[in-house]
């Protein structure tokens, strides 16, 4: 699959909302047809199962002592209760589904029932920290970061040996998890044994979404944990090269997305993800600097691009409804649902959801549907399915201004599909709050060859244009402000 539709899931809420709605307890053993039948009728090709592993008491304490969390869950849950805060999904005691979600039995079943209407299953993999309840805490204390005395970022854990102080795990720019515990990098028994844990989940999803993903970059590492002994030399071997390399020997399939930041993309894609959060662009989209989302997307190779996931909201960022209006967001949903590599849809917000709930939590506030927001996911995923974005060969072109002295053609983000010779899809998106004008460079082979009709699958234009016009001048658009649409073109017969 080269441009999947991939739909997050919060596990946890979803399954409590399906049982308060149908009325019965529902795990991953006893979705109802309808879940899955209505996935396949979006277009979505992957599911990811957002937090469907086990977490342990230890963690879940954490989560329920910390003052500023608990005000965050009462501010999004005003009824909520001790129950409903079970913990962290990334601070993982084991990859195992918990009994209250279905348990392996039910993981299976789920992932069958997904294949039978064409989908597949990403879970999560956290390569950086565990859970504080995880056994190897106990049992191989040597795959953590320590140190022999207490300092701010650590935390006691008796061992054979003695006391030890094991690091919690951390981006380096935040406080750290106090939840987790620091995976070793430095030591390449901890690199085995993370590449077995790998190889465990082959067999039980399709790909894995790979949490905080530079923070294991040697360079990175090294710089993070720079206080901390290393209990080996330097190793200039990277881990995700080694994982990633034997993970697709056994299944060349399985698919690799990271989460990632800091400009480091390009490295990460070097290294063997199959797709890397595009970071930047969603920045530029959400804080409304469309100049600065066209500029970075221009400037990006095409291989880059495609190995890109793109999105506008996930279980870490704010609801894109909370933020943008409905023209501005309609004109920013067609832009990533267009763009080459991976879109990345999140669990609400094809219906307007507006409040981001904390990943501790186990219930959710429930929100009234938005018409207009659910109306034009509905028609963009359709028009989309219909044609050649996400099949055929997508490229991202650079318009050309209208006349001299004209800048509205930086206020486009244009989009070229190919699917069959003689048609093709053209997806237009003027950023800015006002009319603009651009000539179109189309790329597509013997132009000249045909007069072309074009239909706007998300509007009511429909255009004819001769062939040696578009070869030799472009295609002239002169659009309304926030417009967003999606031609479909072929002979004039």
């Amino acid at each position: 699959m080269n441009h999947p539709v991939m739909y997050e899931i919060n596990t946890r809420c979803w399954l409590r909302d399906l049982s308060s709605k149908n009325g019965r307890p529902i795990d991953l053993r006893n979705v109802p047809e309808l879940e899955f039948t209505r996935w396949q009728n979006l277009g979505f090709t992957h599911i990811w199962l957002m937090g469907s592993w086990t977490a342990g008491p230890l963690s879940r304490a954490s989560s329920q002592a910390r003052r500023d969390q608990l005000l965050r869950y009462v501010e999004v849950l005003p009824d909520c209760k001790e129950e409903d805060v079970v913990g962290s999904p990334y601070a993982i005691a084991a990859y195992q589904v918990p009994e209250g979600l279905g348990g392996e039995p039910g993981l299976k079943e789920f992932r069958q029932r997904l294949a039978a209407h064409g989908l597949k299953l990403i879970l999560d993999f956290v390569p950086n920290h565990v859970g504080l309840n995880h056994p190897w805490v106990r049992e191989r204390p040597n795959f953590f970061v320590q140190k022999t005395q207490e300092t701010p970022e650590t935390f006691p854990v008796e061992t054979r040996t003695g006391n030890r102080w094991f690091a919690h795990g951390k981006d380096p720019n935040f406080p750290a998890w106090d939840d987790t515990a620091q995976l070793e990098y430095r030591n390449p028994n901890t690199h085995a044994a993370m590449i077995e844990l790998l190889h465990s989940l082959l067999a039980r999803c399709d790909g894995v979404r790979c949490d905080m993903a530079m923070l294991l970059l040697a360079d990175v590492f090294a710089e993070t944990w720079h206080d901390f002994p290393s209990p080996a030399p330097a190793d200039p071997v990277e881990f995700w090269s080694t994982a990633i390399r034997s993970v697709k020997e056994a299944r060349p399939d399985f698919l690799f997305l990271a989460e990632v930041y800091w400009d480091l993309e390009a490295r990460l894609q070097s290294l063997g993800f199959d797709y890397t959060y595009d970071k930047r662009l969603y920045d530029y989209l959400v804080y409304r600097n469309f100049p600065e989302a066209i500029r970075h997307l221009k400037n990006l190779s095409p291989e880059f691009i495609n190995a890109s996931a793109h999105f506008l909201e996930n279980h870490d960022e704010p609801r894109i409804a909370s933020i943008l209006n409905l023209p501005e967001h309609r004109a920013a949903a067609l832009s990533v649902l267009s763009l080459p590599g991976l879109r990345l849809l999140h669990e609400g917000q094809l219906i307007g959801a507006r409040v981001r709930t904390p990943v501790q939590l186990a219930r959710r506030p429930n929100e009234p549907v938005q018409p207009d927001i659910a109306e034009m996911y509905e028609k963009l995923l359709a028009a989309i399915q219909g044609g050649a974005v996400g099949r055929g060969k997508g490229e991202v072109l650079k318009p050309r201004s209208a006349w001299p002295e004209n800048p509205t053609a930086d206020n486009y983000l244009i989009v070229q599909w190919q699917l069959l010779p003689d048609e093709f899809d053209l997806v237009v998106v003027n950023f800015a709050a006002h009319r603009s004008q651009c000539y179109a460079p189309l790329t597509i082979p013997n132009l000249v060859q045909h007069n072309w009709r074009l239909s706007d699958l998300l509007g009511e234009e429909t255009h004819e244009r001769r062939g040696d016009d578009l070869q030799n001048h472009g295609l002239y658009l002169d659009t309304s402000a926030h417009s967003a649409q999606l031609f479909h073109c072929h002979p004039v017969i």
